[in-house]
């Protein structure tokens, strides 16, 4: 008996040790990524753009998030947003399909909605990450797919942060890697990639898209926000003398519950966060998001729920008030 519990007790020291030494090393990989980050963004300026031209219409349909107006729809903790901007319609992110199922929920949603996989002109992909790519493998791999089965979308471009190649399920759309700040048509634009290294998922380079709607200002619709939304609108304010009139989709803001949670850890404060875990992402985050995005005077706000709690967007519906629109797939939001 006293052997058994001598052996145990070995065991659990062990795997304390190990434990300790895993999190000394993420601590360690931390403090260098967030330098090398620190030296990538610093000093970094853009000219504006000098004719970004402009949109007269524009909506962003979600088909993909984690609530949704319609039990027909299926919902996960992924996104994908379907945005029509006067007659281009662009696909941005590819959702979660977390089962690996065909037809995905992305499939199965737009053809509730009454879209067609045909009428897309062109894929933007914010961050290569599982859930805006369509799963752990694609993230894995650098790929992308709408679903784990053939999904017939044509030679469409697809503009990504990094390198990403077409899966087997979706083959005959073409890659174009963008790395700085880009006029994709008209009005339509990257504002290039901003970089940040995250204790758990390690170095990420994300872009949000920006567009720039005739008599309002320019919308800006983000995948989820690692790149923080102070630089974000910093950004913005480099490529264009219009002012920010909305923003809609991810801030990853999830404070006091999260939407991948294990008995009470939240995984995704953990996951998106640039400090250690103990220091993860807070109220004081959320505040301050709150504070940049007022000083901005946007009119319109909607905040994605894939990865922000619910107690965090209650704290933007109460700040923003009738500015804010919820984001739910299947309610379009018309700008």
């Amino acid at each position: 008996m006293v052997s058994l519990l001598y052996t145990i007790l070995i065991v659990l020291l062990v795997l304390l040790a190990c434990i300790i030494l895993f999190l000394f090393l993420k601590v360690i990989q931390l403090m260098i990524g967030r330098r090398r980050v620190s030296i990538e963004l610093d000093g970094k300026r853009y000219e504006s753009f000098p004719s970004p031209g402009f949109v007269k219409s524009l909506s962003i349909l979600p088909v993909i998030d984690y609530y949704s107006s319609n039990r027909e729809l299926k919902t996960e903790a992924g996104v994908s947003y379907l945005i029509k901007a006067d007659d281009t319609s662009i696909m941005m992110d590819v959702g979660y399909n977390a089962r690996r199922e065909h037809p995905s929920a992305l499939l199965h949603n737009m053809r509730v909605l009454g879209k067609n996989i045909s009428d897309i002109d062109m894929i933007f992909i914010s961050h290569i990450h599982l859930d805006h790519v369509g799963g752990m493998r694609e993230q894995r791999e650098k790929t992308f797919s709408l679903s784990q089965g053939s999904v017939d979308i044509g030679s469409i471009p697809v503009y990504a942060p990094g390198r990403l190649n077409p899966s087997r399920w979706n083959p005959d759309p073409l890659v174009e890697e963008i790395r700085e700040p880009r006029i994709i048509m008209p009005g339509i634009a990257s504002i290039g990639i901003i970089q940040r290294f995250l204790f758990m998922a390690g170095y990420i380079e994300e872009q949000s898209l920006a567009i720039n709607v005739k008599g309002k200002g320019v919308v800006l619709i983000i995948g989820c926000g690692h790149q923080t939304i102070e630089r974000i609108i910093e950004r913005t304010r480099m490529l264009f003398t219009e002012p920010i009139y909305a923003i809609i989709g991810g801030l990853h803001l999830p404070v006091n519950g999260g939407r991948i949670m294990i008995g009470p850890l939240n995984l995704q404060g953990i996951v998106g966060s640039d400090r250690t875990p103990f220091r993860g992402v807070n109220e004081k985050d959320v505040a301050r998001a709150i504070e940049v995005i007022k000083r901005e005077d946007v009119r319109l706000v909607s905040l994605s729920p894939h990865d922000s709690s619910d107690w965090s967007i209650d704290r933007f519906k109460d700040a923003f008030k009738e500015r804010y629109i919820h984001l739910r797939i299947g309610e379009e939001i018309g700008i």
